[in-house]
């Protein structure tokens, strides 16, 4: 299977996709890694139910970790099937550690790259989940179409590293690559 990226839009079936896809790829569900990257946030009922839903649809012997530094977990272990849900709220975190929603995109232009580097030297199963936002209205806000622009960027560069790139639509997967 090698290195997949899975992008699509909100609700669109991405991840339960790769939840089935990274499941194929284990000898034993305990052997899974999923590298959850919504970071917690206070007094967000909505937030708390997706964050939940996600939850509840993982096998119970798979191994969370939940982190904003997917670089360093894909090194600290690079042969785990893993699965990474997902890198619109892994970018979101990061350019709020950088306090970066007004400097502008090259302020992350180092942890793209790491984050590039670290799936190109993956060697095991991997499943990155992404967001598509690039087929939606263009965002009023600065700080919007930036995001919309990073993950882009980030996309494309993930899509050319990874041998197989998928997006989910309306819950259908269709091949892109």
């Amino acid at each position: 299977m090698g290195r997949v990226l899975v992008l699509g839009g909100a609700r669109s079936g991405k991840s339960g996709y790769s939840e089935e896809l990274i499941a194929g790829q284990a000898n034993s569900p305990d052997k899974v890694r999923y590298i959850a990257t919504a970071p917690r946030r206070v007094n967000d009922r909505e937030w708390d139910e997706r964050i939940a839903a996600h939850r509840a649809r993982r096998a119970p012997q798979w191994h969370t970790v939940e982190t904003a530094d997917v670089a360093a977990e894909l090194r600290r272990d690079r042969d785990a099937p893993t699965l990474v849900d997902d890198l619109g709220t892994w970018l979101t975190a990061q350019i709020d550690a950088r306090q970066a929603w007004d400097s502008g995109p090259t302020a992350l232009d180092d942890v793209l790259d790491d984050l590039v580097s670290a799936v190109c030297l993956y060697e095991g199963p991997l499943v990155l989940v992404t967001p598509e936002v690039g087929m939606g209205i263009v965002p009023p806000t600065h700080s919007g179409r930036m995001f919309r622009d990073l993950i882009g960027v980030l996309n494309g560069r993930l899509a050319e590293k990874c041998e197989k790139v998928v997006v989910v639509i309306a819950g259908i997967p269709l091949p892109l690559k």
